[in-house]
C-alpha cells in the first residue's frame, strides 16, 4: 500500500512540475509574446482566411459571448445529425446502429459541453466515424470554448478600463493549435507505445485461458483517449472507459493519464497570474484549490484502504481494501484518488467503478463536483472560482463598512446579483431534477413509458437516491461519471440531463465573463491603504470558508438522505 501512495503523491508532483511552466506558455501564447510554437502562424492565418474571421478585430465581452453560443449552436445541430445517422454511414465495421433521437439529444448535447456524459457503451454506441468525426471533434472544441472563455476573463481584468476584450476565434483557435493539438501528439504516442489501440480494424476474435472466445473491440483509441484527459473531458471509447485494460493498459499508463488531466487545470491557474502580473493571486487561488482537493481526495484514500465495514463485520479480512469494482492492477489507493482527481477536475473518466465506493468516498466524489472550482476543468475551473471570490468581497467588504473592490474596480448590485444568481443555479438544478425523479421512481413506479420509473435503480434506499443525485450533480458540473448502477438510457434521464447539461455549462461561463467584463468598463482605481488585499492568506482563508459555507447550506440535506444515511447503515 506504501508503493500506491508513492505513486500518487509522484504523480501529483510531476503534473505539478509541467504545469507551472505550461502556465507560463500558456499566458505567453495569448498576450502575444514569442514562443516555440510561432511556427504555427501561417497556419492559424489559413484558418482565419477560411474562415472569414479577422482576427485583428477586438470584441467586447458580449460579443464574445455571443461569438461563443453561436458556434457551439452550430456543432450541436452537427452532431445530433451525425449522431441520427451513423448506422448508414461509412467507417462503421461493427455495424453499430444509429442512436435514437433522444439519446442523440443526449449525447451531442453532452460532449459539446465538455461533460461527455455517456448513456451508451462506446464500443457499440457509436461507429469508428462518429467516435472520431463527433466525439473527439467535441472533445477538442468543448476544452478550447472553456480555454477561450477563460482568456477573455484574463483580458478584463488584466485591464485597468477597457470595452474590448480580444477576439474568441482567435483565442479558441490558439487554444488548439498551441495547446490541446501539441500536448494530445504526445499522450497518444505514449499510449499507443504501451499498448492503446490505433487502428481502424474492427472486432477481433480472441480465446481466453479458460477457452471461451471473446469479441475485443479495437479503433483508433489512443488519440481520443489523449484528449478525453487533457481536454478534462472523460468519455471513454471502451464502456469501462480507463478501466478498460485497451483504454488504460498498465500502471505506467495510469499515471500518464491521471497527469494529463491535472497539467492544463493546474497551468490556467498559472497562467492567469502571469497575464494580468498578480501571481502572489494565482499562487494564492491555488494554495486555496489545493486545501479544498486534499481535504477530498484524503479521506477517500482512508476509506478505500480501509475496506468495506459490513465485510469485515463478516469476519472477511480485506489485506488490499474495498477491492470491489477496481481494478487489481491500479489498486485502492491509486483508484480512490483517481476519483476525485476526476470528479474535482471535472473529466469524468474512470478507473474504477465508482458505484461501487464506500459511501463517504461516494460523498466526497459529488462534493468535488458540486463545488467545481477546486482546479476544475480546462479554464472553467478558474471562472467558477472567481464567483466565490466575488462573493467573499461583498462579505468582506460588508464586515469593514467599505465599497467592495476587487482589482481596482467597485463591486455593485449587478456583479453581486449575478454572482448571486450562479452561486443558486447549481443547487436548483441539481436539486429540481434529482426531486422529479425520486417523485417518479417512488409515487409512479409503473408508469407506462417505455422504461418504468421503477426500473431505474439496480439498488434500493439511500444508495439508489445517491444513483440518481450523483447523475444530475455529475451533469450540472459537466463531469460525466456516474454512479452506474443508474438505468439512464431512456427518454427520462436522456431529455432532463440533457438540460442540466446545457445549463450548468453555459451559465456559469456567461456569469463570471459578465461580470469581469462589467468591471473592466469601470473607472479603476488606484491601490490605497484601506484596499482589500485579495493576494493573502487571509483572504484565500476567507474565499475556502464562503465554498465550505455555501456548499455545506445548499447541499447537506440532500448528501444527509444518500451517502451520509448510507454510511450509518452499514
Amino acid at each position: 500500500m506504501g508503493s500506491e501512495i508513492t505513486g500518487i503523491v509522484v504523480a501529483f508532483l510531476i503534473a505539478l512540475l509541467i504545469g507551472f511552466p505550461l502556465g507560463i506558455y500558456i499566458s505567453n501564447v495569448f498576450s502575444g509574446k514569442k514562443t516555440l510554437t510561432d511556427f504555427l502562424n501561417p497556419v492559424e492565418r489559413f484558418i482565419f482566411r477560411f474562415s472569414g474571421v479577422d482576427p485583428k478585430r477586438e470584441m467586447n465581452w458580449k460579443e464574445n459571448l455571443k461569438a461563443l453560443l453561436s458556434i457551439n449552436l452550430v456543432w450541436f445541430v452537427y452532431a445530433f445529425v451525425m449522431l441520427i445517422t451513423q448506422g448508414s454511414l461509412f467507417l462503421n465495421p461493427d455495424g453499430n446502429p444509429s442512436q435514437s433521437p433522444d439519446l442523440a439529444f443526449n449525447t451531442a448535447i453532452s460532449f459539446m459541453v465538455n461533460c461527455d456524459l455517456q448513456h451508451y457503451s462506446g464500443e457499440s454506441g457509436l461507429s469508428y466515424l462518429t467516435q472520431v468525426g463527433v466525439i473527439s471533434f467535441l472533445m477538442f472544441v468543448s476544452a478550447a470554448t472553456g480555454i477561450a472563455s477563460a482568456v477573455i476573463f484574463f483580458r478584463a481584468l488584466g485591464e485597468k478600463t477597457t470595452q474590448v476584450l480580444g477576439n474568441f476565434y482567435v483565442f479558441f483557435v490558439k487554444s488548439i493549435t498551441r495547446i490541446l493539438l501539441p500536448l494530445s501528439i504526445v499522450v497518444a504516442t505514449i499510449l499507443a507505445l504501451n499498448g492503446t489501440p490505433t487502428s481502424f480494424d474492427g472486432r477481433d476474435s480472441l480465446v481466453t485461458l479458460q477457452g471461451d472466445t471473446v469479441h475485443v473491440s479495437r479503433g483508433p483509441a489512443a488519440a481520443m483517449v489523449a484528449i478525453k484527459h487533457l481536454g478534462t473531458n472523460g468519455g471513454g471509447w471502451f464502456g469501462a472507459n480507463s478501466a478498460h485494460p485497451l483504454e488504460n493498459p498498465n500502471y505506467f499508463t495510469n499515471s500518464v493519464e491521471l497527469i494529463a488531466q491535472l497539467i492544463i487545470p493546474f497551468a490556467m491557474v498559472f497562467a492567469f497570474g502571469f497575464f494580468i502580473n498578480r501571481k502572489k493571486l494565482a499562487y494564492v487561488i491555488f494554495g486555496v484549490m489545493t486545501v479544498g482537493f486534499l481535504a477530498l481526495a484524503i479521506p477517500t484514500i482512508i476509506n478505500e484502504i480501509n475496506g468495506n465495514p459490513a465485510i469485515a463485520a463478516l469476519g472477511a479480512q480485506q489485506p488490499n481494501g474495498a477491492m470491489e469494482g477496481k481494478e487489481v492492477r491500479f489498486g485502492p489507493a491509486f483508484s480512490g484518488f483517481w476519483s476525485i482527481v476526476t470528479t474535482v477536475i471535472s473529466t469524468g473518466s474512470v478507473n474504477s467503478m465508482h458505484d461501487s465506493s464506500m459511501a463517504l468516498s461516494g460523498m466526497m466524489q459529488m462534493l468535488a463536483m458540486m463545488i467545481n472550482s477546486f482546479y476544475g476543468g480546462c479554464g472553467v475551473g478558474l471562472l467558477n472560482y472567481f464567483i466565490y471570490i466575488i462573493i467573499a468581497v461583498f462579505i468582506s467588504g460588508l464586515m469593514v463598512g467599505r465599497t467592495p473592490e476587487f482589482m481596482g474596480h467597485k463591486l455593485e448590485g449587478r456583479e453581486i446579483k449575478i454572482a448571486a444568481l450562479i452561486t443558486l443555479l447549481s443547487p436548483f438544478l441539481i436539486m429540481t431534477a434529482t426531486s422529479l425523479a425520486a417523485y417518479f421512481n417512488a409515487n409512479h413506479p409503473q408508469m407506462a413509458w417505455a422504461v418504468q420509473p421503477g426500473s431505474w435503480l439496480n439498488n434500493p434506499s439511500y444508495h439508489g437516491f445517491s444513483e440518481m443525485l450523483y447523475e444530475n450533480t455529475s451533469a450540472n458540473a459537466n463531469n460525466g461519471s456516474g454512479f452506474e448502477g443508474l438505468g439512464d438510457n431512456n427518454i427520462f434521464w436522456n431529455v432532463m440531463t440533457g438540460f442540466v447539461l446545457i445549463l450548468g455549462r453555459f451559465l456559469p461561463i456567461i456569469g463570471p465573463v459578465a461580470i469581469a467584463g462589467l468591471l473592466a468598463g469601470k473607472k479603476h482605481i488606484p491601490h490605497s491603504a484601506g484596499t482589500l488585499r485579495t493576494d493573502s492568506l487571509t483572504f484565500g482563508a476567507m474565499t475556502l470558508a464562503v465554498i465550505v459555507i455555501i456548499n455545506a447550506l445548499s447541499y447537506f440535506p440532500a448528501l444527509a438522505l444518500g451517502p451520509i444515511a448510507e454510511y450509518f447503515s452499514m
